[in-house]
């Protein structure tokens, strides 16, 4: 089956962290620019990090910016999202997404495409930040 499972939401103190990773099954991730996504309740989608299929390239939404790392291991299949610092605004469901090459030239425009029909997307996971 091919998917991407997103894991390592949960709820924490404002100021904590968490690790959320995007694992792929049934095909190769390191294929795949990746994305970050989020939608908080009674808001639209939006694009907070994306990296290219080797790593090299990543963005970042500006209110995340110095306070989350998007990485991926290939080796894993896996892409993560380490937030720290978290803020009560980071509340949302986080769902991750893959695009081959022919469907975005940038991470950039991966990011700012937040409601575009990527090849996968996951089903997202819930981060809470709350005292």
């Amino acid at each position: 089956q091919l998917q991407l499972v997103e894991s390592g939401g949960g709820l924490v103190q404002p100021g904590g962290s968490l690790r959320l990773s995007c694992t792929a099954s049934g095909f190769t991730l390191d294929s795949y620019a990746t994305g970050w996504f989020r939608q908080a309740p009674g808001k639209e989608r939006e694009g907070v990090s994306c990296i290219s299929r080797n790593g090299a390239n990543t963005h970042y939404a500006g209110s995340v910016k110095g306070r989350f790392t998007i990485s991926r291991d290939n080796a894993k299949n896996t892409v993560y999202l380490q937030m720290n610092s978290l803020e009560p605004e980071d509340t949302a469901i986080y769902y991750c997404a893959a695009s081959g090459p022919l469907t975005v030239a940038t991470v950039q425009a991966m990011c700012s495409r937040p409601d575009y029909d990527y090849d996968y997307w996951g089903q997202g996971t819930q981060v809470t930040v709350s005292s």
